[in-house]
């Protein structure tokens, strides 16, 4: 009896799976591929505290680095003399940041980076001293210490002079801070689990509800918004992991992006997407060029005249006008023919831009103009 409880059990968790493969959606994408579950994400951590160990590069007696050094020799027994300048060329106050993943246990290790905070020149060789990494809560999650790994070179010479790759004034340290405390997400006992979009689409969200619906031949998934889908679950860490795994790898037809235009006005970048589409329009575009020449001459005053050498002035004014032939766009004209259309008439990126401002003025161009 136990066995055959067992089957069915395994035939319920595979036969959606073989669903998926056995059918995949045409242009699918996987559902972890769109979005994350609400409470699973990472959490970012900061933490203030001293890299000793540096070659005559550090802070020198930049006040807080002198603090974060009396805090840290204070945790040996150790007190510095008030009034006393350590003159800290050897030692720099630095902020140590990290992300902590979700579902992080006490224990694991994590990537930290360490940023120089005052005027320390290079981290290279340096050590960080045991840092408390702290998360918006001001609750301690990690712990950092360790050796850093600088990318980054500067050699200054005695008259100034100053050669820097890269920057030396930050470094890595690889698995240099070891988790404390874990993050409850919560998600074993939310009464529902919530699932949110990358980027808000009513269709998608539809689709994506549909999609589990489907799956688990129920109507358990039911889209809040444009960006939020809500799913019913039962409670129990064990049985919700089972089923987001499920929900993770099931695939569906995201919803086509809005028609739109990117300019970015400061490079000149102009990016298209194919679900723009021109109506009947007209576009005549050309360049008037006028070029203003100075070429002062010199004139001499004639011998025993008791005149003086002068300036003249000689300006010559040239008008160059480009010619292009006027476009026209039929009615539904695609990617394609906009490209080859502002190519025929030798436009340039920043022509183009006018060109496109101009047609959605027009109302020829039914798209999002988007100028960064």
């Amino acid at each position: 009896m136990e066995t055959r409880t067992a089957m069915i059990r395994l035939l319920r968790f595979l036969l959606p799976l073989f669903a998926l493969v056995a059918a995949p959606a045409a242009h699918a994408e996987r559902i972890k591929d769109l979005g994350n579950f609400q409470g699973v994400r990472p959490n970012q951590l900061t933490g203030y505290g001293i890299v000793v160990g540096l070659a005559g590069t550090g802070d020198d007696s930049i006040e807080y680095a002198t603090q974060g050094m009396r805090g840290v020799v204070s945790r040996f027994g150790l007190t510095l003399p008030q009034g006393v300048n350590p003159a800290l060329k050897n030692a720099a106050a630095v902020l140590v940041t990290a992300d902590l993943p979700a579902f992080s246990k006490p224990g694991q290790r994590l990537d930290v980076t360490v940023s120089a905070l005052g005027k320390a020149k290079s981290l290279r060789g340096g050590t960080l001293i045991m840092t408390a990494m702290r998360g918006a809560d001001n609750e301690i999650y990690a712990m950092a210490q360790g050796n850093l790994a600088v990318g980054g070179l500067g050699v200054s010479g005695a008259d100034g002079s100053q050669v820097s790759v890269n920057i030396p004034s930050a470094g890595r340290i690889p698995s240099g801070a070891t988790v404390e405390r874990a993050v409850a997400t919560g998600f074993d006992t939310a009464p529902t689990l919530t699932f949110n979009l990358a980027e808000a689409d009513l269709t998608t969200a539809l689709r994506v509800a549909d999609g589990i619906n489907r799956t688990f031949g129920d109507r358990r998934a039911r889209a809040m918004d444009a960006v939020s889908v809500a799913i019913d679950a039962e409670p129990g860490a064990e049985q919700r992991i089972l089923m987001m795994g499920m929900i993770e790898n099931i695939e569906v037809s995201p919803a086509d992006a809005p028609a739109r235009v990117i300019v970015n006005a400061r490079t000149g970048t102009v990016v298209i997407n194919g679900a723009v589409k021109i109506h009947p329009a007209a576009v005549a575009h050309g360049k008037l060029t006028v070029s203003v020449n100075e070429a002062p001459r010199v004139v001499q005053p004639a011998p025993f005249s008791d005149g003086r050498t002068a300036t003249e002035q000689s300006s010559s004014i040239s008008i160059d006008e480009q010619k292009k032939p006027m476009i026209n766009f039929k009615g539904g004209a695609s990617l394609t023919d906009i490209v080859k259309a502002v190519n025929a008439i030798g436009a340039s990126p920043a022509d183009m831009v006018a060109i496109l401002e101009a047609l959605k003025q027009a109302g020829a161009m039914k798209a999002d103009l988007v100028v960064l």
